[in-house]
């Protein structure tokens, strides 16, 4: 009997704060796109600029 007690407090309590998250996901989500955005770009600029780097190397070492 106490355990379905404390079962229906837990399911009372909990099932606003999974809608809660269900809502809120998306949104943040949503916020935090322009920050990958940004982070693949940074990685695409590193990137190129290491094989700037490296390219004498890299043609070097074919000889």
């Amino acid at each position: 009997m106490i355990t379905f007690l404390l079962w229906l407090i837990l399911f009372i309590l909990c099932w606003p704060l999974a809608i809660f998250a269900l809502v809120l996901y998306p949104l943040v989500w949503l916020l935090l796109l322009p920050f990958r955005i940004l982070g693949i770009a940074v990685d695409g600029v590193l990137l190129t600029l290491k094989e700037i780097l490296f390219l004498p190397v890299r043609l070097l070492k074919r000889k």
